[in-house]
């Protein structure tokens, strides 16, 4: 039996030019995991991350913390696994201007627009700018993790994703409805593992979003969602 450990990507950069970035928290936070890792004498067989840069730069956290040289363990690289466009989902039900982020009630009229936005994609009703419809989006990622099932029987596998991927992930395992898939995807926090057997049958749920390598009080600061 082996297991794979699906780990949202570090805290980016929310409210600036470029989002896909890891903001200087995020790779702390990364590094810290690689560290856990090692502490268990923990190694991995596979290691599979998105296309986007915080994806691969959280994987070079943890490859630090782990102790690894840059490069000594080989990724595959699966664009399928990347997060939808959370602009292109709310313009596609709010196509006017969003409040400046420093305007009281800014971030709460983002998230409430995203959800609302989310629930319009997965139910078909919208096709956001340059995204898949929701079934192809979860398609994608089904099928980038039974390929890895397949190819890993018996291994340990690290996947670095993102929030959307992982939640249509647990809500694929789970046959969870488009209300608790969303709120999976706004409680994945940055460097959360959440954790699944492979059998021969498919991946079995056995842990989410849990922060081991950040269960000091010390680092509340370091428990983030962005």
């Amino acid at each position: 039996m082996g297991h794979l450990y699906l780990v949202r990507h570090g805290q980016a950069s929310f409210g600036a030019d470029n989002y896909d970035q890891l903001s200087e928290l995020g790779g702390r936070q990364s590094e810290r995991l690689g560290q856990y890792f090692a502490s268990k004498g923990r190694a991995f067989d596979t290691v599979v991350t998105g296309s986007l840069l915080r994806h691969t730069q959280t994987w070079a956290g943890i490859e630090r913390g782990l102790g690894l040289t840059p490069g000594q363990c080989a990724v595959q690289v699966e664009p399928g696994l990347n997060e939808y466009d959370s602009h292109a989902v709310i313009n596609a039900i709010n196509p006017g201007p969003l409040p400046a982020l420093s305007e009281p009630g800014a971030y709460q009229t983002y998230f409430r627009l995203l959800r609302d936005g989310l629930r319009a994609w997965m139910d078909g009703v919208v096709t956001p700018v340059g995204m898949p419809d929701y079934e192809t989006f979860r398609g994608n990622i089904v099928e980038v993790l039974k390929r890895v099932r397949d190819n890993n029987a018996g291994k340990r596998v690290l996947v670095v994703s993102s929030g959307g991927p992982i939640s249509t992930t647990i809500g694929y395992l789970l046959s969870t409805p488009a209300e608790t898939t969303i709120e999976l995807n706004y409680q994945i926090r940055n460097t959360a593992l959440t954790e699944c057997r492979i059998t021969s049958k498919g991946l079995r749920l056995v842990s989410f979003n849990a922060l081991p390598h950040l269960d000091n009080d010390a680092d509340a600061a370091l428990h983030t969602h962005t």
